[in-house]
C-alpha cells in the first residue's frame, strides 16, 4: 500500500484484549496446556487494543485477519523455521491446529 503520509499509524485489531486471554489464545494454537500464576504486584495495563481511526480516515483501510488467524499464520512460521535450524536428531514436534 503506498501513501505520501509520513506520520505513525496505529496498526492491529480494535478489539481489547486481555494479557490473560492472549496467553490463552496463543496456547490454543500451540495446542499446549499452560497452568498461569498470578502474582501481587501492581496492575498496570489491563488490555491492549489499537485505535485504528486514522488508519482508516488517511489510508481508508482497517485490518480484516483477526488476532486469532494472525497468530496461528505467524505461529506455523515461528514452528517451521525453528524445525529448519534444528539438528536431525533433536528436532521436536510441535503441533498447530489448522
Amino acid at each position: 500500500m503506498r501513501s505520501d503520509f509520513s506520520e505513525p499509524l496505529n496498526l492491529g485489531q480494535d478489539r481489547m484484549v486481555t494479557i490473560n486471554h492472549l496467553a490463552d489464545i496463543v496456547a490454543e494454537i500451540a495446542d499446549v496446556k499452560i497452568t498461569k500464576k498470578h502474582i501481587d504486584g501492581p496492575q498496570g495495563v489491563r488490555g491492549r487494543n489499537s485505535d485504528n481511526t486514522k488508519l482508516r480516515e488517511i489510508l481508508g483501510w482497517e485490518p480484516k485477519i483477526s488476532l486469532e488467524e494472525g497468530l496461528t499464520v505467524t505461529y506455523k512460521w515461528i514452528e517451521e523455521q525453528v524445525k529448519q535450524n534444528l539438528p536431525e536428531e533433536k528436532n521436536i514436534h510441535l503441533s498447530v491446529r489448522a
